[in-house]
């Protein structure tokens, strides 16, 4: 059985933020990067060129906000030196992408895809 490991619905948003934290060999870094899409738990950042370690905290500063994440995974792009990389918010701000999330509704981690249709 399958584990739904999204928490919600991803609103599809390319911002650019700038990504401050340690890379997985422990040497701070800065960096402009973009997310590929937003909810108000998290993040999938693009065009990252440093290598992060799943836990590890970053910080993002999009216009006037900083918000503090953690790592969930990264995906090392085929054939280019960037990365992919899943957030998850630390600290939780419905309006820190500045967007109406208004018909966002979380999932449970621990339900299954057709369980999850049961409750939709």
């Amino acid at each position: 059985m399958a584990v739904e490991q999204r928490r919600g619905n991803r609103t599809k948003a390319v911002l650019p933020v700038r990504v401050k934290g340690k890379d997985s060999a422990g040497k701070a870094f800065e960096e402009l990067v973009h997310t590929l899409d937003v909810t108000p738990d998290g993040a999938r950042l693009g065009s990252v060129h440093r290598q992060l370690n799943a836990l590890d905290e970053v910080t993002v500063f999009y216009r006037q906000r900083k918000i503090q994440f953690r790592v969930v995974w990264t995906k090392k792009l085929e054939g280019t030196s960037e990365f992919q990389v899943g957030l998850q918010a630390i600290t939780q701000d419905s309006e820190a992408w500045g967007m109406n999330f208004a018909d966002y509704r979380r999932q449970h981690v621990s339900q299954s895809p057709a369980a999850a249709a049961v409750h939709a």
